[in-house]
């Protein structure tokens, strides 16, 4: 049987962990949404990436990829902006959000590919980064179109 003193000297390391504001907690979240959304690009993208011989090629497999993203993400707001017709604050949030989400994800992806400044890959590290995060902002808005009649923790009103 394990010593009670054992689990009590783990406690204060795990509650630090914790109660450091979340940090580590958001910080673990978003790792794993970035794993799971680059393994979808990855899978989708096996193909071209395959085919690919040259970096150029690899770049523009990556650019496709965003490119295909970005439109449907496009379409998706098109659709929330049609249920806010009648709101027009909320419309409003909704442009800001995206906007600053633009800004963001660019931020993010520059940032994480900083350590290939220059470099060949550059290009589609970047672009599979700001897929990577498309793909989120794609589940967020699929989730608020299958929003129900009264849900008050929705912001986009269920379809007529």
């Amino acid at each position: 049987m394990p010593s009670t003193n054992n689990i009590c000297k783990e406690a204060p390391a795990r509650d630090k962990w914790i109660s450091n504001g979340g940090q580590s907690m958001k910080t673990v979240t978003l790792a794993a949404a970035m794993v799971l959304a680059m393994s979808t690009f990855a899978f989708a993208q096996d193909k071209c990436y395959h085919d690919a011989m040259t970096q150029a090629a690899m770049n523009e497999c990556a650019g496709a990829s965003l490119k295909k993203s970005d439109k449907k993400l496009n379409e998706l707001y098109t659709q929330i902006e049609a249920r806010l017709k009648d709101d027009a604050n909320t419309e409003k949030l909704l442009v800001r959000a995206q906007r600053d989400w633009t800004k963001f994800r660019d931020a993010e992806c520059n940032f994480q590919t900083s350590q290939a400044a220059g470099g060949s890959m550059l290009p589609m590290l970047i672009a599979q980064c700001m897929d990577g995060l498309t793909q989120s902002r794609l589940k967020a808005f699929e989730g608020y179109l299958k929003c129900e009649e009264g849900d008050m923790s929705c912001p986009v009103p269920a379809a007529n």
